[in-house]
């Protein structure tokens, strides 16, 4: 199919937002469902983690029989303060929006690995993996070479993205060529990568000098992401350029997907594969080449963590975020913005959670509850629609076609 008959789906100029939304509608985009709905089921998750924490204070519990007066200021006190705590931990001081940043960069790169995959109909849950053998490649560059920053950090950061790619493609290719699904071999990838790391950081090529425990050696000041402040106030400022180039890489991904030919076949190929197959479209490169810029992306949220936080490598230095990440693509609705607005929350969501465990008698694990309520009311629009009568267009109501599309 030419670039002459593909209809085009950008927004016409000149008009305004309400006719601009009723374009979209008539395209099959709902901004309800794309926007609101997704506002409302965090809003309802916060709510039912008010609940989560009433029925979890013991102490409180055993006042309402005796003291309601006294239940109810306590339970209020741990609400109140708890929330509070979690707002202020996560941007109520420049320490607290660094470190909220600096848990959003890798969570948004590693979210856009999942998505772009959502995108093209394939699942992917490799990015565990991707971000490990990437870090690993970043690692490696970062340890071998002494050069200038400016030369550094992007050989470091293109050898994650090789790295990841590799690793991704993999499984994509497989799916192509012998329809192994892609849950399957990204998930036996995963725990190969991980048993792989392990191996490669006790060998001469990483260990650092006098270890003999799994940790590598520490990459050059070079090849490390700047910190934005230098130094200003305190060390603990950590917020570093690897969120800036985290933005740069979404907004390449949301060019790629939706202004060129190569994104438009990838979003053909996951609505129909057997239309696009009968349109000309080459499925079995578009299978590999949307899993390869998956691994990149997955590869480059590894290298964040190793060039943004912790300068050198361990076993499970990935911190589960490429687990994290298939939540956030179902938040963010598999779109770039939507991702980064996802990967920000997260990231203010783990940077507040450690305030409001170390300053209440609340425990972290309210945090992983609240991530969870999220992704199940994002996984079930229909619920929040009904519970706030939520009326969309009818186009928004269809069966989606692919994951997270």
């Amino acid at each position: 199919m030419s670039d002459q008959q593909r209809p085009d789906t950008s927004p016409p100029d000149g008009k305004g937002t309400s006719q601009f939304f009723q374009d979209l509608t008539g395209l099959g985009i709902d901004w309800r469902s794309a926007v609101l709905v997704p506002v409302l089921a965090i809003i309802t998750a916060l709510l039912v983690g008010v609940v989560v924490i009433v029925f979890t204070d013991l102490e409180a519990l055993r006042l309402w029989g005796s003291d309601p007066g006294a239940a109810l200021s306590k339970t209020w006190s741990s609400v109140s303060g708890g929330y509070k705590a979690l707002f202020v931990g996560s941007f109520g001081s420049l320490r607290a929006i660094s470190e909220t940043m600096v848990g959003a960069a890798p969570l948004i790169l590693a979210g856009l690995s999942v998505a772009i995959g959502f995108r093209a109909g394939l699942f992917n849950i490799g990015t565990e993996g991707q971000m490990l053998i990437g870090g690993m490649s970043a690692i490696l560059v970062g340890v071998a070479f002494q050069l200038p920053l400016f030369l550094h950090l992007p050989l470091a950061l293109i050898g994650a993205a090789i790295g990841g790619a590799v690793w991704g493609a993999v499984p994509g290719i497989l799916r192509a060529k012998t329809g192994a699904h892609e849950v399957i071999t990204t998930i036996m990838l995963n725990l190969i990568a991980l048993n792989l790391v392990v191996y490669l950081l006790k060998s001469s090529l990483f260990q650092a000098e006098g270890r003999t425990d799994p940790i590598s050696e520490t990459v050059a000041v070079s090849a490390r992401f700047p910190r934005l402040f230098g130094y200003l106030h305190d060390s603990q400022v950590r917020v570093t350029a690897g969120i800036i180039f985290a933005v740069l890489v979404a907004w390449f991904i949301y060019w790629l997907l939706f202004k060129t030919t190569l994104g438009f076949e990838f979003r053909a190929v996951g609505m129909n594969p057997d239309g696009a197959h009968y349109a000309g479209m080459n499925v079995v490169f578009l299978y590999g080449a949307v899993m390869a810029v998956a691994g990149a992306l997955g590869g480059l949220a590894g290298a964040d963590q190793i060039l943004s936080i912790l300068y050198r490598g361990s076993p499970g230095f990935s911190a589960g975020i490429g687990f994290d990440a298939i939540a956030l693509a179902l938040l963010g609705r598999s779109h770039p913005a939507g991702v980064v607005a996802a990967g920000v929350l997260f990231g203010a969501l783990r940077s507040g959670g450690q305030v409001m465990q170390v300053e209440t008698d609340l425990s972290i694990d309210l945090i992983l509850v609240i991530q969870a309520l999220i992704v199940v009311f994002i996984a079930a629009p229909a619920l929040i629609k009904a519970i706030y009568r939520v009326r969309t267009g009818r186009a928004a109501d269809l069966p989606t076609t692919g994951w997270g599309t």
